[in-house]
């Protein structure tokens, strides 16, 4: 595996069984991800994003094709995954959460306390380490999903549409966290969204999927980072970036509409 790729999917292919027949979730795709890169898979309902995902994560196995990750050095867990919805433990505080990860490894007390102390001073909940679940806010909630994929130092992080539930004051602020956050550590990310908006402001590239679970286009993001989500909305160039992806993307939301 050449030392620029982090992740490598090789000919991908999913198929699922159906009474009447056979779908294709995923029609065999190849393509890399750089080490450090913010790789966005943005495409219609339906086209396989989050299978894809899946996948690389080791949660389901392709029918065909393999994904590989390079591993660096140390013992980091391959990947950490942020779902859709919410995801922790319900039983659990925050910082008890935050740090399930870092337990689950054996890490020493000293150590957990630092890292997490870090990554909940980071999403801002550092004043709330002691409370539960049900006395956080959707938003909050996902603070304490990224705060623990963080803390866990993964090789590559996997993020399944993190904000699609919140409202947009909300999302808009966790794109700033997770922007700042994402410069301090460069991780490998790869991240699913239905948000031509949230592709462009995030990612370093876009691949673009077509409805019938296939690359369409690969989309070079050119603005130079550090970004913030707001002022760089303003500009006549991350309109024009817009427009160009929703114009490919469009097509294809037409195909499963």
């Amino acid at each position: 595996m050449p030392a620029a790729a982090k992740i490598r999917f090789e000919n991908v292919e999913k198929r699922f069984a159906l009474r009447d027949g056979e779908h294709v979730a995923l029609g065999g795709i190849s393509f890399e991800v750089g080490a450090g890169e913010f790789f966005v898979i943005v495409g219609p309902s339906g086209c396989g994003k989050t299978t894809l995902l899946r996948i690389a994560a080791g949660l389901d196995q392709p029918t065909s094709g393999r994904v590989a990750i390079a591993h660096g050095e140390g013992e980091r867990p391959e990947n950490a995954m942020i779902f859709q919805g919410e995801s922790i433990f319900p039983w659990m505080t925050v910082r008890e959460n935050a740090s399930y990860g870092l337990r689950m490894r054996g890490a020493t007390r000293a150590h957990i306390d630092e890292v997490v102390g870090h990554y909940l001073d980071r999403t801002g909940l550092r004043r709330f380490a002691d409370a539960y679940p049900y006395q956080l806010s959707g938003g909050m909630k996902q603070r304490v999903s990224i705060a623990r994929a963080f803390a866990c130092d993964p090789e590559v992080l996997l993020m399944d549409e993190p904000f699609s539930a919140l409202d947009e004051q909300n999302r808009t602020l966790l794109q700033e966290e997770l922007l700042r956050i994402w410069d301090e550590t460069k991780k490998t990310v790869v991240f699913i969204t239905h948000s031509v908006d949230e592709a462009v402001t995030l990612g370093d590239r876009i691949m673009i999927m077509s409805a019938d679970g296939l690359p369409k286009a690969y989309v070079d993001v050119p603005f130079p980072r550090p970004r913030s989500v707001l002022d760089l909305r303003a500009t006549p160039e991350y309109g024009r970036l817009f427009h160009d992806i929703w114009a490919q993307l469009r097509t294809e939301i037409h195909e499963v509409a």
